[in-house]
């Protein structure tokens, strides 16, 4: 028995004595591994990084009908600088070369100079700081690439310390135009954007991100991608850039010449709906016109006289009247329903009788209103179906966001008096926006066929159509055809016989209608203080065919206020230059087939220049090297081709800006710093700061051009 126990207690023993050996080499393996392998098992997990790295995707452009970037995202950086990347080489390296580093970013950045450079740098080394903003602004792509050849910076961020954040800014290269169609972004990229084509678009605009990881392959970081980001299509606009650039140009010019508050003006293509510009300024406290919401689209306000072409409309189609009949209007001013109706010439003796085409012809509110209660007054509705009918009535459902819906009463709604029925059919106690109002005249130009304004044609990738956007019908028919034929003769005789003349051509036939309306003031009414005016006109061109309609609406303070002066010779001027841009003449009837053509060349970006010169088959003798750089200069024409010259200007020197187009030349000024007027069109002849002169920022230059 005792000998038993001495053989168990001897095996106890051995497996004690053989955990203790297990365990001593357990430790001292954690030893070997934490202390004698350290740096070889860091080695190892260090391939393996999972941090997951959002990739964003180039945001797509926007592209104008005519093919021209209308807005698109360049890169912009901000600079850091990691102080403890690296080690003492990199220390030793920096230290060596900070005379050549910040000599370097003065060259880059002149605004500071070397010196501010170094004590900044010292700075952040002697705090250690890993993430050290190394320049207060956002720098472009070619600045960027410029510091990262400098020495150490064109090391990579673990061993030199050099790393960048980069943002995407957006860019509209033809600055105003059209800018609240297109919309903004947000500052902050994540949330964004604003308005405008970008928010309806974002989905398809802004692509998808992608992931990636970092790994350590012998000794290198590689980027690994997980998830590829897709970039976003491109959307291509209905607007012309030319044709919105005239009606911008016609349109500011008289706002600035009546001191009116805010204009508008829309042109559409008759066929299609595509809008081919769209204008929207309002006059800001510093007195320049800028765009700053849609009021094309939004403004819910009473149109006036261009609804009187809606309520002859429904008259006439339901029978009710005739282009033969007539209204005695009297001396101007009738009483209706107990309140005076007046014409805008009640001072003057009225018009006495007038025919149906009369009526619209001098916008009679004496002959509309009496028409209509005439013939409506004890059934309202019927005249309102006839209004819907019409589709007058309807939300356009654009491709912007932002749209108001027109406000049409019918007799079972609130506050519709007796008076409530004459003041409607001339335009009062009812909104429409302008856009509404184009629509319906667009639709008396397109033979009846109502069609739904279009923003956007078609989305593009990589220079592929991937899908297009059709022209949608919201009525096929808005009256008979016996009406259609009846009221285009009418609006035709308003401009050439009319009040409406301003709105005319001598080359070409226009149609269309004016409107002038005081501006409610809500519940003070309209003759509060100042009175304001909504005066417009709406119409289409050529009459026969047309192929265009537009509007044109200002909000001005006080009299004098008339539609046909004032919006009709807008109207007038944008018709006109855009019947000529669409001219095509056939040079070979004018130009003898052996002669050599030169043409006459603005002065502008030779490169570009170039381009087309090529592209038309005339020789251009260039005296400068092409490096891929824009070159802005002049050119003279020898008997057989156009030689092209770079204009040489100092850096921080105004240049010449002589037998420039006004789009080159405010460019150029604007990059600069200056602010540009511009009096008159065609090329720039006078420029009231001369070539050489020192650039003060934000130093007004007027351009003359002719």
């Amino acid at each position: 028995m005792a000998v038993n126990k001495k053989n168990i207690m001897t095996r106890y023993f051995f497996v004690i004595l053989l955990m203790g050996m297990v365990g001593v080499s357990i430790v001292i393996k954690a030893g070997i591994t934490m202390f004698a392998e350290r740096q070889y098992w860091q080695d190892v997990a260090d391939r393996f990084i999972k941090e997951n790295v959002t990739v964003k995707p180039s945001r797509g452009n926007i592209i104008s009908s005519d093919g021209r970037l209308m807005a698109s995202s360049l890169p912009e950086y901000r600079i850091y600088m990691d102080f403890k990347a690296g080690g003492e080489t990199k220390d030793t390296m920096l230290i060596n070369h900070i005379d050549e580093i910040c000599e370097g970013l003065h060259q880059i950045f002149p605004d500071k100079s070397a010196s501010e450079f170094k004590t900044h740098i010292k700075n952040g080394r002697k705090r250690g700081s890993r993430n050290y903003l190394l320049y207060p602004k956002r720098i472009s792509y070619i600045q960027y690439k410029e510091v990262k050849q400098l020495p150490v910076f064109n090391l990579n961020k673990y061993k030199g310390g050099f790393h960048e954040q980069a943002y995407n800014r957006r860019k509209k290269p033809f600055g105003s135009l059209a800018t609240r169609t297109l919309g903004d972004l947000y500052a902050d990229t994540a949330k964004g954007a604003k308005n405008g084509l970008e928010l309806s678009f974002d989905s398809i605009l802004r692509g998808k991100d992608g992931v990636t990881h970092r790994q350590k392959v012998m000794n290198k970081y590689l980027n690994i991608v997980d998830i590829p980001p897709v970039d976003g299509c491109d959307v291509i606009a209905s607007i012309d850039v030319s044709m919105q650039d005239i009606c911008e140009k016609a349109l500011v010019d008289k706002l600035k010449e009546i001191n009116a508050s805010v204009g508008v003006a829309i042109l559409m293509e008759v066929a299609t709906g595509e809008i081919k510009a769209i204008v929207n300024m309002t006059k800001c406290e510093d007195g320049i016109y800028r765009e700053i919401r849609n009021n094309a689209i939004s403004d819910m306000m009473e149109p006036g006289s261009t609804f009187k072409t809606a309520s002859i409309m429904v008259a006439l189609e339901d029978g009710m009247i005739t282009p033969q009949d007539g209204v005695d209007t009297g001396n101007g001013v009738m009483k209706m329903h107990g309140r005076d109706m007046k014409d805008h010439n009640w001072r003057r003796g009225g018009y006495q009788y007038l025919t149906v085409p009369e009526i619209l012809m001098v916008s009679s509110n004496i002959g509309v209103s009496y028409l209509i209660d005439k013939h409506y007054g004890k059934n309202p509705q019927k005249f309102v179906d006839g209004l819907k009918r019409m589709s007058i009535n309807e939300p356009l459902h654009l491709q912007v966001p932002g749209e108001g819906k027109p406000n049409i009463k019918g007799p079972k709604e609130r506050y519709f008096a007796k008076t409530t029925l004459p003041w409607m059919s001339i335009g009062y106690e009812t909104q429409v926006p302008p856009m509404n109002i184009l629509t319906f005249y667009n639709a008396i130009a397109n033979n009846g066929i109502m069609v739904r304004p279009k923003f956007v044609k078609a989305i593009s990738k990589n220079g592929e159509i991937i899908k297009e956007y059709p022209t949608e019908v919201i009525n096929p028919s808005i009256c008979s055809p016996r009406t259609l034929t009846q009221i285009r003769e009418i609006l035709q005789r308003v401009v050439s016989e009319g009040l409406a003349k301003p709105a005319g051509s001598k080359q070409f036939h226009v149609s269309g209608k004016t409107g002038t309306a005081q501006i409610s003031q809500g519940v003070a009414g309209y003759k509060s203080g100042t009175v304001n005016y909504l005066v417009s006109f709406c119409g289409f061109f050529p009459s026969e065919a047309p192929k265009y309609s537009c509007i044109v609406s200002i909000q001005k303070p006080g009299l004098p206020a008339s539609g046909g002066l004032m919006a009709g010779s807008v109207f007038g001027k944008i018709a006109e230059r855009v019947y000529a841009k669409n001219l095509a003449l056939d040079l070979k009837n004018a130009i003898d087939t052996n002669r050599i053509i030169i043409p006459e060349v603005k002065a502008g970006e030779m490169n570009e220049t170039k381009r087309v010169l090529d592209a038309l088959k005339i020789q251009a003798q260039t005296e400068f090297s092409t490096t891929g750089k824009q070159i802005w200069g002049n050119s003279y024409s020898t008997a057989k081709s156009v030689v092209l010259q770079n204009n040489h200007t100092l850096k921080g020197f105004i240049p010449s800006v002589i037998g420039m187009g006004a789009k080159d030349a405010v460019f150029i000024l604007e990059s600069k710093g200056l602010k540009v007027q511009l009096n008159g069109i065609g090329k720039v002849v006078n420029q009231s700061i001369p070539q050489g002169t020192l650039v003060r920022k934000n130093e007004k230059i007027i351009l003359t051009l002719k």
